[in-house]
């Protein structure tokens, strides 16, 4: 359970804080100065610190900079009223992860907060690269197998220079972790390191993500907010799925690659930023180049040193040490006892193709231990995880597909409901969480591992689809499971 410090003199303010983010599943402290929470940091370090800039005895500038100097990763989100909005951007310049305006809607304060803690877990959480990972290893590159060596000696070379680093290869084989692995270990790992997923990102909120934008820029732009490169000066940024990043949006990362500047949307200023890029996709960048579809010149800056990652089917050497890992990982998350694995479970492990790779092969695992009820896992469960994978995803994608072509066309042509994609998203998200949580007994948990959800993010969706289960809480104010 992450735990999140709030600094703030309104006392009620520090109530409704207590008691949204609770319901949320996080663990709760408040200080009402920048003195006492200072107290309260050099007892236990929170993940997460949400502080006032007005505060009595010091400010939240010098209450900042005291946190930073007690621990550089610590995510830190500035709150501010809109006089001291420029105040809030040099906080963030140095070294706050992000601000929010007062007053704030809840939905954009939960979501700043969910991507400061993944920052955070990603700056903070070692990734250990070990032939055979430790028992407390929470995220580890894992492998013996000559492929693995080469990439490991590959992250120890370019690790201390300040090169670009283009990570390649198929969805699943652990690019984000390689990633990680070489910031942690670089010259910059006291600085921020942040991750920009360019599919995640609509394309017309892409641009100003990578790059703020000044007051008027466009429709709803009432103040200047600076964007993650800038945030990111001194340290990181990784672009993920670079090969999907549009092609308008290209120019400016050659830009910032080569002069070591940017501009705003909406300003005039050049900005000069000291931040080192590692980019990674699971494209073929030369037939895209070739399709017109990714710069040329962009590449070739970005590969100065190249990293590809190994499909896991030209590893199976490694697939048992996997196994070990993941199955003593999941145990320990779901809280239940190691049951082992039966006789003969490696070898269908190890003859599997593995189209998903890493993720794939821990996905199946989680699942089996999901549904295996504490006894080893044997060749059934894992087939029978396997199967459900191939026949309801694979054999069966084109009737699948077929039976979701016509739902969109009914609704469609029906031409009766505004927002018709968010309606339609939000009722697939409503259809999918009541699925995970019968087939987990109403386990919010399990359910939000089954998914690849965060416990908060399921609940507030819970809450949002307002959806009930007999095994799980039946109010909302009553206390997580």
């Amino acid at each position: 359970m992450s735990t999140i410090l709030i600094i703030d003199d309104d006392d009620q303010l520090r109530k409704s804080f207590h008691k949204l983010l609770t319901e949320e599943g996080y663990s709760v402290k408040s200080a009402a100065s920048g003195e006492s929470a200072l107290v309260l940091l050099k007892e236990e370090l929170p993940d997460l610190v949400v502080l006032d800039l007005r505060l009595p005895g010091i400010n939240g500038i010098e209450t900042f900079s005291a946190i930073h100097q007690i621990e550089p990763k610590l995510p830190v989100i500035i709150m501010t009223a809109f006089g001291t909005t420029e105040t809030a951007i040099e906080a963030t310049k140095l070294g706050a992860f992000d601000y929010i305006l007062k007053p704030f809607e809840i939905p954009d304060m939960l979501s700043i907060i969910q991507q400061a803690l993944e920052a955070g877990r990603f700056m903070r959480s070692p990734v250990t690269m070990n032939g055979v990972p430790t028992a407390d290893a929470r995220e580890a590159i894992i492998g013996r197998s000559k492929p693995m060596q080469a990439v490991y000696k590959a992250i120890g070379r370019v690790s201390a220079s300040d090169a670009s680093v283009l990570i390649r290869g198929e969805s699943g084989t652990g690019k984000e972790l390689v990633a990680r692995a070489i910031y942690q270990h670089s010259l910059r790992s006291d600085n921020p390191f942040l991750v920009i997923n360019c599919v995640a990102i609509p394309e017309n909120l892409l641009e100003s993500e990578l790059f703020g934008y000044e007051k008027g820029a466009f429709t709803g732009a009432t103040h200047r907010r600076i964007g993650k490169i800038e945030q990111a000066n001194g340290g990181t940024v990784f672009l993920d799925e670079i090969g999907d990043m549009p092609f308008a949006i290209q120019a400016k990362i050659l830009r910032l690659l080569q002069e070591k500047s940017i501009e705003r949307l909406g300003g005039r200023e050049t900005i000069t930023v000291d931040v080192r890029i590692i980019a990674a996709t699971n494209r073929n960048l030369e037939h895209a180049i070739a399709d017109g579809r990714f710069r040329e010149d962009l590449y070739y800056r970005l590969k100065v040193v190249t990293i590809s990652l190994p499909p896991l089917r030209d590893r199976t050497e490694d697939i048992p040490i996997l196994t070990d890992y993941f199955m003593r990982r999941f145990s320990a998350e779901l809280d239940i006892d190691n049951p082992g694995i039966a006789p003969g479970v490696l070898e269908v492990l190890t003859i599997n193709p593995w189209a998903g790779n890493i993720r794939e092969l821990a996905n199946t695992i989680q699942k089996a231990l999901i549904f295996n009820r504490g006894a080893p896992i044997c060749e059934k469960d894992i087939h029978q995880t396997i199967d459900a994978e191939s026949t309801g995803v694979v054999a069966s994608q084109e009737d699948t597909d077929d039976v979701i072509r016509q739902w969109a066309g009914n609704i469609l042509n029906s031409r009766e409901q505004k927002n018709l994609f968010d309606t339609c998203m939000d009722r697939i998200s409503e259809i999918l969480i009541s699925e995970a949580l019968r087939m987990t007994g109403g386990n919010r948990t399990r359910a939000a591992q089954l998914l690849g959800l965060s416990r908060p993010t399921l609940h507030a969706k819970i809450e949002k689809h307002h959806l009930r289960f007999e095994t799980t809480v039946t109010k909302k104010s009553s206390p997580l499971p």
